[in-house]
């Protein structure tokens, strides 16, 4: 357990390792991290806690922010467009969401809401820069991970025909 330095709280992340370790789908947030790197990249995360209908990402919104779900179920969809086209993707615990936003700073292509109570943990861009400068090899794997989850995402939504703006 590791403290957050800018609260001085112990984070226990042992269920979002858990997690994003069960995963093995193509939604699997795909990062080779060890015990140590894990312990490392908390000293980064901020624990949120999410109720059912709150958003966690508003459409147009502007943030460098991503986030690891640790639990929880979460509805990625937009307002308008062709029928049948609103609910783009439903997304469970150990994925990452938002991850564009470790990239750019760039306005939100979709919402995302809590469907259930749901406890994500935050990873901001500017954290991660931070961590950069004692684990470069570490965030490296981590923005290695979230391209590569970001691209297989692009590329099942181009298949299922949902435009990408």
């Amino acid at each position: 357990m590791r403290k957050n330095p800018e609260s001085g709280r112990s984070l226990n992340i042992t269920a979002l390792v858990r997690a994003v370790e069960a995963r093995s789908d193509e939604d699997a947030f795909p990062a080779r991290l060890s015990a140590a790197d894990w312990q490392q990249l908390a000293t980064a995360l901020e624990r949120r806690e999410l109720q059912p209908g709150e958003l966690l990402l508003r459409r147009g919104d502007t943030d460098e922010c991503a986030y690891l779900v640790e639990s929880g179920r979460l509805q990625v969809f937009v307002v308008g467009g062709p029928p049948r086209s609103h609910r783009i993707a439903t997304l469970h615990e150990g994925t990452l969401v938002g991850e564009p936003g470790l990239f750019a700073a760039a306005p939100r292509m979709a919402h995302v809401e809590a469907m259930t109570p749901c406890v994500v943990w935050a990873l901001s861009a500017r954290r991660l820069q931070e961590l950069a400068a004692a684990a470069p090899m570490l965030v490296l794997e981590v923005m290695r991970a979230a391209g590569a989850l970001m691209a297989a995402r692009m590329r099942a939504n181009l298949e299922r025909g949902i435009p990408v703006t």
